[in-house]
């Protein structure tokens, strides 16, 4: 039986790309073909930029109240559909099914319901006049349409994450989700039929052609995506052509801290853990353990035990831990990052492939590296986890910062004192003291550096959904 093709999703209606050429979808737990997904072009492109300039003059002129109530109904369906989501991810990802359920399509629909009320919230400063017989104020608006690029470590949650923000300031959006995992994004875009006017969201399928095509566009007044330090460049440089606005949300290299008066076992548990989760598929993944002298064998080892319980298997398997890597290129990419280790360095558990079929790879801790290696300096964006001592505090923050990167970082003392001075010092836009990996919609979630800029989640996320304009009104 031939495997069905995708179809892109515009204004409102499910339609078949005008491009011919396709691209397999594998799924990367048995390297099956699951289906194709068209190669969109620059008139689907069109198309859904069409559309959602249609859908802007009046979507934009809703009241928040308008958008909260229809993103309710959405975090609704959102729940209310959870197990076909989950199939549907499962395919193009291999996560742990209980995993997608409770970390992404709970998550998400939770999240949704947050930028339900955040929708309510925008407003500007009070009026007041600021020059004899003048009266001024700010007026919060939409920037228009939004173009929306997301990747494929979560490809739900991401989809949620930028959608959520820019329909509660009152935009509309032409999205298109990575080339290996488009299927939930289908999903979400069929959920919003009824909900949403036609051509409010819009979701174009592709691969990094089809996604230049998407940002080049002259119509967007806002390109937003997470991904690569490449992709997010390549996505700014074609921003600023056109003088339009971007929001990158890309690669981490986050340090964990580790204190010689830390809780050794609950510090090797929590970095494991936040190191292994989604088989390091995160940016804001621990990936560098940089540890007082004094404890360092005793953190390696409590790192190696906990290892041991954080292993990667099958979808169902309700002891997987994580699934396999994404797709065969990473997969590839990663084996080649570990192999090319220098001679200084030390695996001291995993480093290869963990099973025979599919792109599963084992939770891997090398020690003996040293700041300059590439191990340490470039995300590896897999279940790896470097570990480095330090003898002092200045050496430790020496080291933290000491990275391209500026995304998320965590601290674990048992000093109040160390941990508040660290929240200054680590040049990061999320600091955790004794935790690492939780998230809430209430905070922003952003870097600095080459981590990117604009911030997602919270009310500071929907404000970088809109523009301000003054008003000024003469008294005479």
């Amino acid at each position: 039986m031939p495997t069905a093709v995708l179809e892109n999703y515009i204004n409102g209606e499910f339609v078949a790309s005008t491009a011919t050429e396709t691209l397999d979808l594998i799924n990367p737990v048995d390297e099956s073909v699951v289906g194709r997904a068209p190669i969109s072009n620059e008139a689907d492109v069109k198309a859904a930029v069409d559309a959602a300039q249609r859908a802007f003059e009046s979507w934009s002129r809703t009241t928040p109240n308008e958008r909260q109530k229809a993103l309710l109904k959405l975090a609704d369906a959102i729940d209310a559909h959870t197990d076909e989501l989950v199939e549907a991810q499962c395919r193009n990802t291999g996560q742990p099914k209980s995993v997608i359920a409770a970390e992404e399509i709970a998550v998400s629909a939770d999240q949704v319901r947050f930028f339900a009320g955040a929708a309510r919230i925008v407003e500007g400063k009070s009026a007041g006049e600021y020059m004899e017989g003048f009266t001024s104020y700010v007026r919060r608006e939409p920037i228009g349409i939004v173009g929306q690029v997301t990747p494929w470590n979560y490809p739900f949650m991401m989809a949620i994450w930028k959608i959520g923000p820019a329909l509660a300031a009152g935009n509309t959006i032409v999205l298109k989700p990575s080339d290996t995992t488009p299927e939930s994004t289908l999903v979400l875009a069929r959920l919003t039929k009824g909900i949403l006017p036609d051509g409010v969201f819009n979701v174009v399928l592709g691969n990094g052609g089809t996604g230049a095509a998407l940002v080049g566009h002259p119509a967007l007044g806002l390109v937003s995506i997470t991904g690569s330090v490449r992709a997010g460049i390549a996505v700014a440089v074609s921003a600023a052509q056109q003088l339009k606005r971007a929001h990158l949300e890309l690669g981490g290299k986050a340090p964990a801290v580790v204190f010689a008066d830390a809780d050794i076992a609950k510090a090797a548990s929590g970095i494991a853990e936040a190191a292994f989760f989604n088989g390091g598929q995160d940016c804001t993944a621990a990936t560098r353990v940089l540890v007082h002298e004094s404890i360092h064998d005793q953190l390696v080892d409590a790192l190696v035990e906990k290892s041991k319980t954080l292993q990667p298997g099958l979808p169902d398997d309700p002891d997987s831990f994580y699934g396999p890597l994404n797709n065969i290129n990473h997969f590839t990419e990663v084996t080649k990052k570990v192999g090319a280790i220098p001679a200084h360095a030390t695996i001291v558990t995993g480093g290869k492939r963990a099973r025979d079929k599919g792109f599963f790879f084992e939770p891997t801790i090398i020690t003996g590296v040293e700041q300059k290696d590439d191990i340490v300096q470039e995300e590896t964006f897999g279940p790896v986890l470097t570990v480095q001592p330090f003898t002092d505090e200045a050496q430790a923050i020496e080291y933290a910062n000491d990275v391209r990167f500026g995304l998320a970082s965590s601290v674990w003392t048992k000093d109040h004192a160390t941990a508040e001075r660290l929240t200054r010092a680590l040049d990061f836009g999320c600091v955790w003291i004794n935790c690492h990996i939780p998230l809430v919609a209430e905070m922003p979630h952003g870097g600095f550096k080459y981590s990117g800029y604009g911030k997602d989640l919270s009310a500071y996320g929907v404000e970088d959904y809109t523009r301000l304009k003054h008003v000024m009104s003469s008294h005479d």
